[in-house]
C-alpha cells in the first residue's frame, strides 16, 4: 500500500470524513508547505500526549483538574450530566449553563455491549452523594439509547435527594410545524410553558 493510500485510510477512518474527502485532505496536505504539514503532525501527538480526562468530571483537560471544574465562579450544587465531552463544548457555547459537568464517555446501548458498568456512573453517585449537589441535569441526547440512559439515572439519583431534571425538547427556532415529525411536537406540547 502506498503512503497516499495509508493516509486517506486513516483519514477516512475519522468520524464525518468519506473517503473523497480523505483524498481531497491527502493532496491538501502534500500541496501545502512542509512545516504545515509538520504542525498538524505535531498538534495530534502533542493532543495524545498531553490532553486526559479530567480526575473530577471526565472533561478533557491538559492539567489533572479541568478549568470548568477548577473555577471558583461555577455554581456547584448543579450538575450536567452529559455523554461526550463534546457536549461540553456545545453547552457552554450558549453562555446559559453556569453549573459543573460530568460526562459518562457513552450512553447505555447493550446490543452494543455498553451497560453502566462501562460508563462513568459510579464517580458520578459519590459526588451527588457528597451533599454539595442539589440538581443533576440529565444531558443526554434525546435518542433511545439516551433516554434510557437518563430513566436509568433518574432512577439511582432519585433517591439520593437530588433534584433530577432533563433537557426540554422540542421545535427549533426557525423551524416549521408541518416538517416536524410527531415525536418532536409530542415533545414542544409536553414541555409547554406559560408566556
Amino acid at each position: 500500500m502506498s503512503a497516499i493510500d495509508e493516509l486517506v485510510g486513516e483519514l477516512a477512518r475519522l468520524p464525518g470524513i468519506g473517503r473523497k474527502t480523505a483524498l481531497r485532505l491527502a493532496f491538501h496536505l502534500l500541496k501545502a508547505p512542509e512545516e504545515e504539514a509538520l504542525r498538524l503532525a505535531r498538534g495530534i501527538v502533542d493532543v495524545r500526549q498531553k490532553v486526559r480526562p479530567c480526575s473530577t468530571c471526565g472533561n478533557l483537560a491538559e492539567q489533572d483538574t479541568c478549568a470548568i471544574c477548577q473555577s471558583t465562579r461555577r455554581d456547584a450544587s448543579t450538575v450536567c450530566v452529559v455523554e461526550e465531552a463534546s457536549d461540553i463544548m456545545a453547552i457552554e457555547r450558549t453562555g446559559e449553563y453556569r453549573g459543573l459537568y460530568h460526562v459518562l464517555g457513552g450512553r447505555l446501548s447493550p446490543l452494543d455491549g455498553i451497560g453502566p458498568a462501562e460508563l462513568n456512573v459510579d464517580p458520578l453517585l459519590r459526588r451527588v452523594g457528597g451533599g454539595v449537589v442539589q440538581e443533576v441535569v440529565l444531558a443526554t441526547n434525546p435518542s433511545v439509547e439516551g433516554e434510557a440512559t437518563a430513566l436509568y439515572l433518574g432512577r439511582l439519583i432519585s433517591p439520593l435527594g437530588v433534584r433530577v431534571t432533563r433537557l426540554a425538547r422540542g421545535l427549533p427556532v426557525g423551524g416549521d410545524l408541518e416538517y416536524a415529525d410527531g415525536v418532536t411536537i409530542a415533545e414542544a406540547l409536553a414541555g409547554r410553558r406559560e408566556l
